[in-house]
Formats: structure tokens, sequence, C-alpha cells
């Protein structure tokens, strides 16, 4: 039986909501995912406001509704009083998921001293995860390639379906019996001392 794979990409923007401006990060969070992500999946595309109440019931939209296993968000990760995505997300999340956000920040860094100001998050609602991402094109794609490893894994250990990478990103999933590489190294080490 084929499973529907259906991602969410939500644009949060007051401007872009508008219609002033085009949406760049939303275009560049699904070419991303399409090159990188399989099997083949449907997009879930939203624009919206920086409205916290807004957020907040679009992301119970794609998760409950819509039903997809991963919603990534772009724009209002910031300090302003407008960048509410991380409140909303955590408003709506069973479990936060501090190391995607804190790996996002780690790489950001080395392209612009300024990724510090950025919170980037994610948290898992129900079967599905939800990232927090930055607006920038640029540092979406930075970003998207330093946790896309995690990303199947992680859908796989809540319930969501099969996705892997199909690029020259590689998802880890640990093999099977349970132990993972890094256990493995570290058993090795310890037996050779």
């Amino acid at each position: 039986m084929k499973v529907d794979i259906r991602i969410g990409l939500v644009t949060i923007s007051d401007r872009a909501s508008r219609g002033e401006y085009v949406d760049r990060g939303g275009p560049a969070m699904l070419e991303h995912l399409r090159s990188h992500v399989g099997p083949s999946w449907t997009p879930v595309v939203r624009v919206i406001p920086d409205e916290q109440h807004i957020i907040e019931a679009t992301l119970i939209e794609m998760c409950d509704g819509e039903g997809c296993c991963l919603v990534v968000t772009t724009g209002g990760t910031g300090p302003s009083a407008r960048d509410v995505t991380p409140e909303a997300t955590e408003a709506v999340a069973d479990k936060m998921l501090p190391g995607f956000g804190e790996l996002m920040r780690q790489v950001s860094l080395r392209a612009v001293p300024t990724a510090i100001l950025s919170r980037q998050t994610a948290g898992i609602r129900g079967n599905s995860l939800i990232v927090n991402l930055p607006g920038k094109p640029s540092a979406i794609a930075d970003c998207l390639d330093a946790i896309l490893p995690a990303i199947p894994y992680c859908i796989d250990l809540i319930g969501g379906p099969h996705l892997d990478t199909i690029s020259d990103i590689t998802a880890f999933r640990p093999p099977e019996g349970g132990s993972s590489h890094l256990a493995s190294g570290l058993a090795q080490e310890e037996s050779s001392s």
C-alpha cells in the first residue's frame, strides 16, 4: 500500500501574506527538500502573517488535519516583537527538540555573526516533526543540509512514514539490532584500550 507522504511548508511573514513582498523562503524550502528528500511526497504550502494564534492554528492544521509528517517553517525566528514562531511551535508541540536549533545556529554562525540572534527550534506534535528555519534562502539551505540527516530517523521514532535522503546527504539510521554507529565505535575504542 502506497502512503501519501505530505510535507508542510509554512512561510511566516506579514508582508508576504499581504502580497507586498515576494515569498522567497517558501520556494527555497520546497526546492531544497525536493532535491534531498524522498521518496515522492506532496507539499502543503501556506503563507501566513506573524500572528501567534494564526501560526498555532496553521501548525495544528498541518499536523492534525493535513497529516504532514514534517512541517518546516521559515520566518519569525528573530528577536523582534513580531517574531513569535518558536513560541507558537512550543505552544502546540508535545515535546521540544532543542538540538535542531542548536545545530542550525552553529552552522549559521559560520556564515554570519548575527545568527546568535536567531531562535530556530523544533518540536513534535503527534506523528509530526515541526522545524523552524530562518528566513533567508541561503540560510535555509545551510540549516536543512545540517539537520536533514536526523529528520528521517526522528520521523521513524514518532511513528511517521518512511522518509529518506536522495542526494549527497545521508540520513542517519542505526543499523538493525539497535546499536548506533557511535555506540559501536565507542565499544571498539574501549576494547582496544
